[in-house]
């Protein structure tokens, strides 16, 4: 592994910053999580001098974590990107009691809102959790929200369209002034929608954002957009969607800065393709029996549990959480969807039958050791499943590297996650590939895509989604 060193840095736009090649996404990492803040350390240790996060990634641990690393750094080089927009977590209790204006109430627990007021609360929140007075980027983060939720009643029309613009300009006026007062330098916008075609209702157009920008000023400060790209969505170098040029094109052309999100994660038919190697060449691919081995653990706990105080357990006297266990896991069809996976389906049973088991059973000695030592073979263990399910999807990354070979490109010495990250790091108009590193490891796999030989990116990239 090597560093990133000041030769390899490229400008971000026109704005006169220059970001290394690989930036850390902060979407999975939180304050308090030591190896979160390990990678994160390693990442800046090495070069890396971008770090993007988000004011609702981790409800706001990912930017208290990002404040406080950066506290330990002479971090005068160091490029902070942010974004605002979503309404969850603790931004939802703030939107019910304030009742700001233009809110997209897109689903149960998911807003979304880019008027000046709400940006305010969260622009307020940013400054403090990053522990700046002056953040460098500040993004809109994913506005087509607002197209998306007309399109649950209707095929967004051109009023649609016009209200969605209008909405960015609104936005842009308040983002002015904050450069005017020297609470952010750039501004700019995240979309999943930038490589969409043009007829599709809800593509976002950095055309017709740049448009709006210089509507309001000659002198603007909307230079950088972010967009996903990978293997299998490449409209954002491959549809030519603004003026005859894509979206990357288009903003490389005009002095735009380009963060690349979601390198390594693909959405394609319906699936999540993680694009990374989970297993070494020749290693045994585990069968289901693999989930019962990893499961003893816990279900010896559980019969202890029965044993000593005769318990129940939590779905009655012979189906316990093992069983629940064993009945979710071999649903999960992405090792990706993991943490969602717990969070919806087994942390509120077992606080639940905790809190009953707790309220019987408090002071007794077995109950309180025993509560304590299942919670800690509980997290082991839901890290084991989540290494097995890793193993079980090479098959498909597999097939990706065979894909691959079959239009020429090949780089055997490179893990399926390095040469990914080089293809889209090589394109020309891309600033910075953003990259979830919050293991160590991720960072020191990523470093070597940097050192991977150019390929003719667009190319393989067009070759690979007319085989896929």
């Amino acid at each position: 592994m090597g560093n990133i060193n000041s030769g390899v840095l490229r400008p971000l736009g026109s704005t006169g910053l220059r970001c290394s090649p690989l930036g850390y996404g902060c979407y999975r990492v939180a304050d308090g999580v030591v190896e979160h803040k390990a990678s994160l350390t390693k990442f800046l240790e090495v070069g890396g001098n971008l770090v993007d996060t988000s004011t609702n990634y981790a409800d706001g641990q990912s930017e208290l974590l990002v404040g406080k690393t950066l506290k330990e750094f002479s971090d005068s080089n160091v490029i902070v990107v942010t974004k605002a927009g979503y309404i969850q977590g603790q931004n939802m209790a703030l939107a019910k009691r304030s009742s700001f204006s233009e809110v997209v109430e897109y689903g149960e627990g998911i807003w979304h809102c880019i008027h000046p007021d709400f940006l305010e609360t969260q622009l307020t929140a940013s400054c403090e959790r990053l522990q700046r007075e002056c953040l460098n980027v500040f993004l809109l983060h994913n506005p087509e929200y607002f197209l998306s939720h007309q399109a649950h009643n209707h095929v967004p029309n051109s009023q649609d369209q016009e209200e969605f613009y209008r909405r960015i300009s609104q936005a842009f006026i308040y983002l002015e002034n904050q450069v005017k007062k020297g609470r952010i330098e750039w501004y700019g916008i995240s979309s999943n929608n930038y490589g969409l075609p043009l007829t599709d209702p809800v593509m976002s157009s950095v055309e017709r954002c740049l448009t709006e920008a210089e509507s309001i000023s000659p002198d603007h400060h909307f230079r950088v957009i972010q967009l996903p790209l990978n293997l299998y969505e490449t409209g954002g170098v491959l549809e030519t969607n603004n003026s005859g040029l894509s979206a990357v094109e288009f903003s490389h052309q005009k002095g735009l800065g380009v963060l690349i999100n979601r390198p390594l994660n693909a959405f394609h038919l319906n699936q999540m393709i993680r694009l990374a190697d989970f297993s070494q060449p020749g290693q045994e691919i585990p069968g289901p029996e693999e989930i019962d081995r990893l499961l003893i653990p816990l279900q010896k706990a559980e019969c202890s549990l029965v044993e000593q105080l005769e318990a129940p357990l939590l779905s009655g006297p012979n189906s316990g959480f093992v069983d629940l266990i064993k009945q979710i896991v071999p649903q999960v069809r992405s090792a990706d969807h993991w943490d969602w996976v717990i969070e919806r389906y087994f942390i509120p049973p077992l606080k639940q039958w905790l809190e009953t088991s707790r309220r019987k059973f408090e002071g007794d000695e077995f109950w309180e050791q025993w509560q304590k030592l299942f919670l800690q073979e509980f997290q082991e263990v839901l890290e084991r499943l989540q290494g097995y399910l890793f193993l079980k999807q090479q098959d498909m990354s597999n097939d990706v590297r065979v894909s691959l070979k079959k239009i020429g490109y090949q780089r055997n010495q490179a893990s399926l996650s390095q040469i990914a990250l080089s293809l889209l790091i090589n394109i020309d108009g891309i600033s910075c590939v953003l990259n979830g590193m919050r293991k160590q490891s991720y960072v020191s796999d990523a470093l070597g895509a940097i050192d991977i030989s150019r390929a003719d990116s667009l190319s393989i990239l067009k070759m690979f989604s007319q085989k896929s």
